[in-house]
Formats: C-alpha cells, sequence, structure tokens
C-alpha cells in the first residue's frame, strides 16, 4: 500500500485544502509532501525562478505535482509570482478546483542574494522585501478574506529565520525581510484570532538551495535536512496546534524551540526625579539589561 492510500482515519489533515508557496524545492517541497500524507489536498506553488528571484519556470511546480499524484495525492500547480496580487488571486481561486477554500496556509516563498551591509544594492534589497515579505502580506489577505467570507477557521504558518531575529554577518536583506515576517506574523496572529486563524511562524535551519553555500553546511550533510522541519509545519497546521497562536518556532534537525523577543526587568526611577539622564542610564546600564 503506498502513502497515497495510507489509513484516512490517521490522518490529521484529511480533506482539508493546503496551499504552499515556493513549494518547488527545500522546505516548500517537503512540507508539502508531509501535508499531503496528512490528508490534505495540495495547491502546489512556486514560480521557478532562480535562487535570486530572476526568471520563471512551470517545471519546477509541475514536477512536484507528478510526484504528489505518483503517491495518490491530489495535487495542482500554481506557477504564479506571489508579488503580483492579481496573480495571488488566480492562484487562491484554484481552490475552486477541490469546492472549498483554502484551509492551510504555508508561505514558503522566498529569494536570497547574500550580501554585507555596505555591498548590499537597493533593487536587491528590494526584491527580498517584496518576496518575503509583501508575498506573505498578499497571499495572506487572500486566503484570511476568504476563511472569514466562508466563516472558516485557518491555519497559516509564516517562514521567518533566525537571521532575521538574531541577525547575521552578511545577510543584512535576508535580516530585514526575515524580521519583517516575525512582525507581520505577530499582528496577524492577534488581528485574525476572532475569525478562529492561527498565524505561527518557523525559523528553521536546513541545508537547501538557498543556504546550502553557507559556511555551517560546509560539514553538515544529513542532520539538517528539509525533512526535520516539516513535521513542525504539519503540526502547526493542524487541531493538534489549536490554541497556538503568534509563536515562532524554531527548527534544526532534531532540536525543537520556541523563539520570543523579551523584555529586561528594567529598572524604575521615580516620577518626582524627572527624567532619565543619559549619564544616568550609562551609570545604572547594568541593571537595566538584566533579564
Amino acid at each position: 500500500m503506498n502513502s497515497g492510500q495510507s489509513d484516512e482515519r490517521k490522518q490529521i489533515l484529511h480533506g482539508r485544502v493546503a496551499l504552499v508557496t515556493g513549494a518547488g524545492r527545500g522546505i516548500g517541497r517537503a512540507v508539502a509532501h508531509a501535508l499531503a500524507a496528512e490528508g490534505a489536498r495540495l495547491i502546489v506553488n512556486d514560480l521557478g525562478c532562480t535562487r535570486d528571484g530572476q526568471g520563471r519556470d512551470p517545471s519546477v511546480a509541475d514536477a512536484v505535482v507528478s510526484e504528489l499524484e505518483a503517491d495518490g495525492f491530489a495535487a495542482v500547480a500554481s506557477h504564479h509570482d506571489v508579488t503580483q496580487k492579481a496573480e495571488v488571486t488566480e492562484m487562491v481561486g484554484l481552490s475552486a478546483r477541490y469546492g472549498e477554500p483554502i484551509d492551510i496556509l504555508v508561505n514558503c516563498a522566498g529569494i536570497l542574494k547574500n550580501t554585507s551591509l555596505f555591498d548590499q544594492a537597493e533593487g536587491d534589497f528590494s526584491a527580498m522585501l517584496r518576496t518575503d515579505l509583501v508575498g506573505t502580506l498578499l497571499v495572506t489577505q487572500a486566503v484570511a478574506a476568504d476563511l472569514r467570507r466562508a466563516r472558516r477557521r485557518g491555519h497559516i504558518v509564516n517562514m521567518t529565520s533566525l537571521s532575521g531575529l538574531l541577525g547575521n554577518v552578511g545577510q543584512v536583506g535576508e535580516s530585514a525581510a526575515k524580521a519583517g515576517v516575525y512582525g507581520f506574523t505577530r499582528t496577524a496572529a492577534i488581528e485574525l484570532q476572532k475569525y478562529g486563524i492561527s498565524v505561527n511562524a518557523v525559523a528553521a535551519i536546513a541545508r537547501t538551495r538557498l543556504t546550502e553555500d553557507l559556511p555551517m553546511f560546509e560539514k553538515v550533510r544529513s542532520s539538517l535536512e528539509p525533512e526535520h522541519v516539516a513535521p513542525a509545519v504539519v503540526f502547526l497546521a493542524s487541531e493538534l496546534s489549536d490554541g497556538i497562536s503568534g509563536v515562532v518556532l524554531s527548527v534544526a534537525g532534531g532540536r525543537i524551540a520556541t523563539i520570543s523577543l523579551t523584555e529586561s526587568s528594567g529598572r524604575l526611577k521615580d516620577d518626582a526625579d524627572g527624567p532619565w539622564t543619559a549619564a544616568e542610564i550609562a551609570a545604572h546600564f547594568t541593571s537595566i539589561a538584566r533579564k
């Protein structure tokens, strides 16, 4: 019995419609396969561009659809550009093939051109923001609007990164874009909660087309693969995560954790003593910054 014919009672996403952007390679492809294995019907989106966002190749999404169909899963290809609102509308409209709106959205589409701060070209910087951040906004808006109209619950999972949360040398564009995805996730989680739509994020360390030339992967061969990330996305896309929203899961091989921004305990100055002076902040900075 192949994986597409497994017992439906064990499939936690049976009957759901899932859209995965950037699903042609890497984490997106692994996520598409994992969602399908749990019973979801897939819309596989990938523009088929180079890793820095150039060109189009429809065969990239088509190949993943062929893989899924060969395993007995339901899948349809999307070659739409997530940065173009009209194309996003067409892409989300593909859910009509299944007769139901999209229940699960995984925003994986992203491009990368690693550059240091002084060498960062404005055009490349804008392109990363456009794909990673604006693309996440446009697709989320379209899917969430359909769910709100249909009065259906849903799950949205966005891809941020450790460089976006912690910073990393030579990744100023990636850091800015993915930090924006984090802030977007937090606010979307708050605004969509009343509609029963959860919004979470995953910060993954995995060897993909976008990351394989980073120094950290020189000696890593099999412990940090996209397949390690996919189960975390399945969890956040399913009822197993009900009640969880606005959370970032960090996934690196077999290690999984949550990441959150924290505020130090701080130090209070009495109002009667007037505002802090710069000299006072310097004198008390250790206690101000103490966690």
